[in-house]
């Protein structure tokens, strides 16, 4: 293994751009992983192989396209552990062309356009659907959870978060074709 050291300027250099592009570099990965808790753990052991290999980075480089490119082969190595069946996963030619496309996502800024169009659309929901998809999705609350506290059934929970994901979507999707 072939590892120096980082001196602390790299280190300092190091946590810059990780701290930088690393909402960006979480995107590119569960993009490619249906699974965000292996996502996460790949996204995790990609920062370690970066950070073992960063004094092979050219300061002054394509730091992101650098670190998508380990992060492209932890998701290739992750692909060849998993268990799974065959068949359930796409082929690392598939997964190569979703990773093409998310690069040119992240270059065009289609991530960052699409949150800032979720964000006005949720705002536009009822006080008490807002309330509910924060205590689903920023919470992590369970359905259990959520039933209890709003005095809804689980069923009813269910059904809501299904319409207001459906509409969520329609509505990203109006508010970017319209920009």
């Amino acid at each position: 293994m072939d590892s120096e050291p980082p001196t602390d300027e790299r280190t300092e250099a190091f946590l810059g751009l990780l701290g930088e592009h690393e909402k960006k570099l979480g995107i590119y990965v569960t993009g490619l992983i249906a699974c965000p808790q292996d996502a996460q753990d790949i996204l995790q052991e990609g920062k370690i192989i970066m950070w073992r290999q960063f004094h092979k980075f050219e300061l002054g480089t394509n730091f992101p396209a650098w670190a998508r490119k380990i992060l492209f082969h932890q998701i290739l190595s992750y692909r060849r552990q998993s268990k799974r069946h065959p068949s359930e996963r796409l082929s690392d030619r598939m997964l190569e062309l979703l990773s093409e496309e998310s690069e040119t996502a992240i270059r065009e800024q289609r991530w960052i356009k699409r949150e800032a169009a979720l964000k006005e659309c949720v705002l536009k929901l009822p006080d008490d659907h807002r309330e509910i998809l924060q205590m689903r999705y920023r919470d992590e609350s369970s359905i259990e959870s959520i039933s209890h506290r709003t005095d809804r059934t689980e069923g009813a929970i269910y059904r809501l978060l299904s319409r207001l994901r459906k509409n969520l979507f329609e509505c990203v999707e109006q508010e970017l074709t319209e920009a």
